[in-house]
């Protein structure tokens, strides 16, 4: 894509802006490793909110970053964030190889994750999430450098994406109710709440859905209580405060007797 046409992506200046120099600055740090360079997220399908979203985006690279490449990329991304101080915490990326694309299982090696203003250390893995970013990759991620990907991702079965979704709830969120500070940060919670009203709605439903889709599904198919804490969820933003914990369990909870 055209670094214009990066600018006009969005109806959001700033994050247009964003979008062109992380283009520029990814293609320039790992030149001929970079096979393409993917907006993914809530800003590829409609579901953007700036007081909660983050600008979410992917990576994919013909082979493993060089030792050198992690501290330019650290540098580069300080300098994005004294240009744009208001999205320090909130740029997510991922940086895969093109030989993990294949797999339907996530693999045990870890991969490059910037998140909250820094790179993860150590390197973590993919959970289950793994077959369900890749799912909406394919159906809505957006080529910034590189390939469409329907070219780089062969299509994905949606009964995979359905057992990998209810991995996603049995394996990575209802262990968490065994720890008692698990949902303190009300971004955590509003996060885990909308995550489950997706896996609610993608085990009834085959297409793709926004986190507002999939809410509204929720709070039209099963009502109270879930609909207040839902609604409470939709509207949240970053210094705001959120349901409370123990209501956040009992959606897990509930979630778990659908799924089993």
């Amino acid at each position: 894509m055209h670094i214009d046409r990066i600018g006009r992506l969005t109806p959001h200046p700033d994050i247009n802006a964003i979008l062109a120099r992380l283009a520029e600055g990814l293609n320039r740090i790992l030149g001929d490793r970079l096979a393409g360079f993917y907006l993914t997220g809530s800003l590829t399908y409609g579901d953007f909110d700036r007081g909660s979203s983050d600008i979410d985006y992917l990576a994919i690279m013909t082979r493993e970053l060089a030792p050198n490449h992690r501290a330019q990329l650290e540098h580069f991304h300080e300098e994005i964030a004294k240009s744009w101080p208001e999205w320090r915490e909130r740029i997510e990326g991922s940086y895969i190889t093109l030989a993990m694309l294949p797999h339907v299982l996530p693999l045990e090696a870890g991969r490059p994750y910037f998140n909250q203003g820094a790179f993860w250390k150590p390197d973590p893995p993919y959970g289950a999430e793994w077959l369900l970013n890749l799912h909406v990759l394919r159906e809505c991620g957006i080529a910034l450098i590189g390939p469409d990907p329907h070219d780089l991702i062969a299509p994905i079965d949606i009964a995979d994406v359905r057992a990998a979704s209810r991995r996603d709830l049995l394996d990575e969120r209802v262990p968490t109710l065994a720890h008692p500070t698990a949902y303190d940060d009300p971004h955590i919670r509003t996060y885990v709440t909308l995550t489950i009203c997706r896996i609610l709605h993608r085990a009834a439903n085959d297409e793709v859905a926004s986190k507002r889709v999939a809410s509204a599904w929720v709070k039209a198919t099963y009502g109270e209580p879930w609909r207040t804490l839902v609604e409470r969820a939709e509207t949240w933003s970053h210094g705001e405060e959120m349901a409370p914990p123990e209501k956040v369990r009992a959606f897990i909870r509930f979630a778990q007797r659908v799924l089993e």
